[in-house]
């Protein structure tokens, strides 16, 4: 007896503290959720912060244990896990009555209709009522505990000024550690391809079939088109490991750091993987099965699944289901909208305060990010206020305490963070040498300042909601997507499922966008700004080069858009025409 439809939705990671105890909130109720792994520092103040609320045993791990980082991961995964397990239980103990817990799950399924009849049905007869208990102890969904791993953020560390084995690297630490976690769960390897680390997997028995050929630790891929998944599904494969899920991102996101494409939009992306899925999934199959018998491993009986979802900008029920039926998506990840659900995520008062606020004008790309890659952001965050402070009084750039993002060599021989003190300094004063115009220099200073200490900005939120003291120089950075501009209320775990179900509305009355139409918006901006930089040195053929094919892109989807939307979405159409006047050198061309 399957009563129940599952979620449709996910809540990616947002941010390194964000959604780091949302599992703990969410994943009782049956949603899935995804947690960083970039910060052991922040998940052992948090195990501490929960063991004691929990009252579990609570032992420290010092920086001085050996394999301290990868030991931090297991345990506050497996105490994520242990506390979801005793909320489920819980849950289970009143399965044969009407419990509040028990009807605010059903509440928030998505079929809510039939599972409200079955479990009201069960009130007047005691044989269905001990069918319904019986099936709830035995099939009540859980919410996934999955992790996230930003593949090049693989920094290699020392001891005893020794440089450790490339085991010990930051991403290699944060896959053993979750490999050595008793959950069940999956590995979200976004930020690029990396061939050593998807080799590292393969130590790791949890990534291969048991005996029954299900896996117990799953992959999922964060890719941004169809090539990608493909080569990298191929490369896995290859080495025995199945990708569970491909899980495409918009070029606007769920928040934090974009990768945009060279102008090829989200809709055609998710074409090509609903014409060609059968192919991805055939193509991996083969590869797979051939690496599994060389390894002596026994392949699955059944075909392996793949899933294919999608994330980012989207804000309603239309657009949820829209990826869901036409694209044929599996699933759909609201990201952003979650910041205003304190019930759900972790954040201080006063920034979302600052986010209920925000509209169009006071979100934007940034170069916050010192990986120099765009970065979403808000106006008037404490650590961007406080970066602005500091540097009127000529102070640039932060203590490098946590040192995540430790990559530049351009004045070291080790790698240093563009967010430092040393980093900025250097830069400033190379750039003081080099005699530009003022407003040559201007922008190139903006540049350089720009940069902020994520590593510490982005735990900080967390840490003052639950009430844990932070240094008077510990300030707040947030990372919301464009789409936060439409939602402007805090609002309920509930609330917020019965508006990705349609069952109400969070939005404001103010018009917004079609996700497909705030994406495009984005890209067009950026081709401008590219435009207006290529001008000034024409002569740069590889950039010119690139453009054509960002503008053929663009072209190219803003016609799939047309035709897509010609018959049951004028409006939409209306939206890209508008949009697109305001770019006079594209305007001819589209």
């Amino acid at each position: 007896m399957d009563i129940l439809n599952k979620h449709t939705f996910h809540i990616p990671v947002l941010g390194l503290g964000y959604t780091l105890d949302t599992p703990i909130n969410v994943a009782p109720y049956g949603i899935s959720s995804v947690i960083s792994l970039v910060d052991d520092k922040l998940m052992e103040q948090m195990r501490e912060f929960y063991c004691e609320k929990f009252d579990l045993p609570f032992k420290a791990i010092s920086e001085k244990v050996e394999d301290f980082r990868a030991k931090r991961i297991t345990s506050y995964l497996n105490m994520v896990d242990d506390i979801v397990s005793k909320k489920v239980t819980d849950l289970k103990k009143v399965a044969h009555d009407k419990s509040e817990e028990l009807e605010k799950y059903f509440d928030m399924l998505p079929d809510l209709a039939s599972i409200k009849e079955k479990f009201n049905l069960a009130e007047k007869s005691r044989q269905l009522k001990e069918e319904v208990g019986n099936w709830i102890q035995e099939h009540l969904p859980i919410g996934d505990i999955d992790v996230n791993i930003m593949t090049k953020l693989d920094k290699v560390n020392s001891k005893d000024g020794e440089e450790l084995p490339i085991e010990y690297n930051d991403a290699h630490a944060a896959v053993r550690g979750f490999a050595n976690s008793q959950l069940n769960s999956s590995l979200v390897l976004s930020a690029g391809m990396s061939p050593r680390l998807y080799s590292y997997l393969e130590r790791f028995k949890d990534f291969f079939p048991d005996m029954n050929g299900d896996l117990k630790k799953k992959i999922i891929l964060k890719v941004s088109d169809f090539r990608s998944a493909l080569v990298q599904g191929k490369m896995l494969a290859a080495k025995g490991l199945w990708v569970s899920e491909y899980r495409i991102e918009s070029g606007v996101n769920c928040g934090g750091h974009a990768f945009p494409t060279n102008g090829v939009l989200f809709g055609p992306i998710l074409d090509e993987f609903r014409k060609n899925r059968d192919k991805l999934l055939e193509t991996c199959k083969g590869v797979y099965e051939s690496a599994l018998a060389k390894k002596e491993i026994q392949a699955p009986t059944e075909v392996p699944n793949i899933k294919v979802t999608a994330q980012g900008g989207v804000g309603t029920n239309e657009e949820h289901n829209f990826l869901m039926e036409h694209y044929q998506m599996d699933g759909v990840g609201w990201g952003t909208p979650f910041m205003l659900v304190p019930e759900a995520i972790s954040i201080d008062t006063k920034t979302l305060d600052l986010l209920k606020n925000a509209k169009e004008k006071d979100l934007y790309f940034s170069g916050l990010s010192p990986l120099g890659v765009p970065f979403n952001s808000v106006k008037w965050a404490s650590m961007s206020e406080q970066r602005l402070a500091n540097a009127e009084n000529g102070i640039h750039g932060m203590p490098c305490t946590k040192q995540f993002l430790k990559y530049n060599t351009e004045f070291t021989e080790k790698p240093i963070c563009t967010a430092s003190k040393q980093y900025k300094n250097k830069k400033l004063t190379e750039l003081s040498e080099q005699n530009l115009s003022a407003e040559a220099y201007q922008e190139a200073y903006d540049d350089i300042t720009e940069k902020e200490c994520l590593c510490v900005g982005l735990g900080i939120s967390l840490l003052e909601s639950k009430g844990i003291e932070v240094g008077p120089t510990d300030k707040v950075t947030v990372c919301p997507g464009p789409n936060l501009a439409y939602f402007s209320k805090e609002a309920s775990l509930k609330e917020m499922v019965d508006h990705i179900y349609g069952r109400t509305n969070l939005l404001d009355k103010r018009h917004r966008p079609h996700m497909f139409t705030k994406e495009l918006g984005m890209y067009l901006d950026i081709f401008k700004k590219r435009v207006e930089s290529f001008l000034s040195t024409p002569d740069d053929a590889k950039e010119k080069k690139q453009l054509t094919a960002f503008q053929k892109n663009i072209t190219e989807g803003v016609n799939y858009y047309f035709d897509l939307f010609k018959e049951k979405k004028k409006e939409v159409i209306t939206e890209i025409e508008q949009l697109i006047s305001q770019y006079p050198m594209l305007k001819k061309e589209l």
